[in-house]
């Protein structure tokens, strides 16, 4: 007598593991330094053009030579963390960046501080590779992704805060106070680590990296078709990003007028909008995966940034023609960093570190490409700024669903 076939069991619920409240704050802390060292001197930069006697656009290029060194440092830190451990280069790390920090603070000319803005960058971003990679080695694809929108919330909390004590200290101090602070920042994380940062690089991992040179490592990963998707999406959709930082002192002070004193609530308010809707992708992340919420979300920055486009080069609606758009835009960034950058970090979780610094060197390269771009436009207003976000999010779309998100590659 034949046995009846027995239906196949519904597959596990996911259940979300638990996240130490402690650890959310402490890796936040790291990945924010960059942000932080961006945001808080934003206000400054009209002043600090002024003081060494160059033309408004002439200090934006120190926001370019930092983006540029955040890309160039990842590319060290990423291997390294996979060679040697966590810890090690995040310490390494903390100190260049303090030293940079306070070399910024008594820079005597433009170029000096342009220069050290750039070993300032390749300090702070020892936190954000490493902190992603260690996000990777404690948590599966799904949970990663969670975490990875938690510690957008933490660090999501700087280009609120940041600008608005950069230009509330600048009512009573002047520019280089904001590097002393800064360098203090540096010094309270770099002792966090050392005291309260566990090492996580698994042994596979260790195997892996001690078996192959870095640059042999780079080359298989760049193999990978979903992951230069995922690298690629992630990078112009940063790009779309750092456009709107770097346009945003001489669009919103310059153009529109908004008092130094005031940018910081109207920059943070579409800061808010991209914590927000971390949070609710993380929520969404119980029932969905990364690779679907990106999916769906990309549509929706691609709509706006059209209509961001339209408004700028006509005119329409005037200021908040300009801002509501990029509102909506920033919000649906939410979606797209975290999720992006936990399906790159799934792909090939042996080499997190690597992955990580390709990642966010491609991201952090791609933001300098554009403000380098928005600065040589030498324009106030709002046009360069639209131009570039809507040709970027165009690339990022292309990039995301031919190579990361093929036809039928998504999964629940």
């Amino acid at each position: 007598m034949s046995v009846p076939a027995q239906p196949d069991p519904p597959p596990a619920a996911h259940v979300p593991a638990k996240v130490s409240v402690g650890l959310v704050l402490m890796l936040g802390a790291l990945t924010a330094i960059g942000p932080l060292s961006i945001d808080m001197y934003l206000p400054s930069v009209p002043m600090i053009a002024r003081s060494f006697g160059g033309p408004p656009g002439s200090a934006q290029i120190t926001l370019a030579a930092f983006l540029a060194g955040m890309a160039a440092g990842q590319f060290f830190y990423g291997p390294a963390s996979d060679r040697w451990g966590r810890r090690g280069p995040i310490l390494f790390g903390a100190v260049l960046y303090i030293a940079a920090s306070a070399a910024c603070a008594f820079a005597p000319s433009i170029g000096a501080l342009t220069l050290a803005r750039f070993v300032q960058a390749l300090g702070g971003c020892a936190g954000q590779v490493v902190g992603r990679a260690v996000v990777r080695d404690r948590f599966e694809h799904r949970d990663a992704a969670r975490v990875l929108s938690l510690l957008m919330l933490v660090m999501g909390v700087a280009p609120i805060v940041a600008p608005l004590i950069g230009g509330a200290m600048l009512s009573v101090v002047s520019w280089r106070a904001i590097f002393g602070v800064l360098a203090a920042f540096g010094a309270l994380i770099g002792l966090a680590a050392l005291f309260r940062l566990k090492e996580s690089r698994s042994a596979a991992t260790a195997a892996q990296a001690l078996g192959e040179h870095p640059i042999r490592g780079y080359l298989a990963l760049l193999a990978q078709p979903r992951l230069v998707g995922f690298v690629l999406a992630g990078a112009l959709n940063s790009a779309a990003v750092f456009s709107y930082i770097s346009a945003s002192p001489g669009l919103l002070i310059g153009a529109y007028h908004v008092p130094p004193s005031q940018f910081g609530w109207v920059f943070g308010l579409n800061a808010g909008s991209m914590i927000a809707m971390s949070q609710v992708n993380g929520h969404l992340l119980r029932r969905h995966s990364p690779e679907q919420l990106v999916a769906w979300a990309r549509p929706v920055s691609l709509v706006f940034a059209l209509a961001l486009a339209g408004d700028a080069l006509t005119g329409f609606g005037g200021m908040w023609g300009v801002l509501v758009p990029l509102f909506f835009i920033m919000g649906s960034f939410g979606f797209v960093g975290p999720n992006t950058m936990a399906g790159g970090l799934n792909v090939d979780p042996r080499r997190a570190g690597s992955i990580s610094a390709l990642m966010g060197g491609a991201q952090f390269g791609c933001g300098a490409l554009a403000s380098g771009l928005i600065a040589a436009f030498h324009d106030n207003g709002p046009r360069p700024m639209a131009i570039v976000i809507f040709g970027c999010l165009v690339a990022s779309s292309l990039a995301l669903y031919t190579l990361a998100l093929p036809r039928g590659s998504i999964k629940g």
